[in-house]
């Protein structure tokens, strides 16, 4: 039987052994998924991957909770990570009210929050509040907006600068993990080499303390474009739709149910 990742071994995987994290928003997917991933993240990519929207920031925080739980009791042996959506962190205070909210009406390990530096001290405050924080900096999917678009970053000695610092900053908070998205490898490689906390990559290359994918980009679910840091494990797609239109056609032709079938 699998053990569960815990706060504790998590930290201790620093440098030792790479993180397996990937996205799920339902029992079905996370069930799948526990043998597998060392955790699970329900993250605000559902507002994109499950709701059909163009980008993450009109999830709430009821959707978050709601498969939240669906995803514990899916993987209860899996260490499951709860996004905060946006504008539930906006203060500490606002903060520490919504992450309660999560902790009380759901089993997750942990909230994940978006920003380095600027969100340090809602960090703190979490942290010192009996709330286990993961933090996220680099490219920020709920800042694109301000930014003009998703933008790698790194590119720049003040933005490998800014990412270093941002990920002392998070980690002196008290996270005891960090996510790090859309960074130049070498950047990144060198933000993990300067905490002790792990740090785990999207589109962030290889030389981290973990990966992360969503799992309907990995699984090939879905189709209007794929991130240049995603690699495709199964073209899920075409063999869905293949099955369900051989299924049509058995209905249509009379061919299902058969006997076999057939109380």
């Amino acid at each position: 039987m699998k053990k569960k990742m815990t706060i504790t071994s998590i930290k201790k995987s620093k440098a030792q052994k790479p993180l397996v994290m990937i996205t799920a928003y339902d029992a079905l997917f996370a069930r799948l998924f526990e043998s597998s991933a060392d955790m699970i993240l329900v993250g605000d990519s559902l507002n994109m991957s499950f709701a059909g929207k163009s980008d993450t920031l009109s999830a709430t925080l009821d959707q978050m909770i709601y498969h939240t739980n669906a995803v514990c009791q899916g993987a209860k042996d899996s260490f499951v990570v709860c996004d905060m959506p946006f504008g539930t962190y906006v203060n500490k205070d606002e903060a520490l009210k919504n992450a309660i909210k999560i902790f009380q009406e759901t089993p997750a390990d942990c909230v994940k929050i978006e920003g380095g530096e600027d969100k340090a001290e809602i960090v703190k405050h979490l942290t010192s509040n009996g709330i286990a924080v993961c933090g996220h900096i680099g490219l920020l999917p709920q800042a694109f907006r301000s930014e003009g678009g998703y933008k790698v970053k790194g590119k720049t000695e003040q933005e490998r600068d800014s990412l270093v610092a941002d990920a002392k900053a998070i980690e002196k908070a008290g996270a005891f993990c960090i996510v790090i998205e859309g960074v130049k490898a070498d950047v990144a490689k060198e933000v993990a080499l300067s905490v002790d906390i792990p740090l785990i990559g999207i589109g962030a290359g290889v030389d981290v303390d973990g990966q992360v994918l969503v799992f309907s980009d990995m699984l090939g679910l879905f189709e209007e474009f794929t991130p240049k840091f995603v690699k495709k494990y199964l073209d899920g797609a075409s063999l869905v739709k293949e099955a369900v239109s051989t299924y049509a056609k058995e209905v249509e032709k009379g061919e299902f149910p058969q006997e076999i079938h057939t109380y």
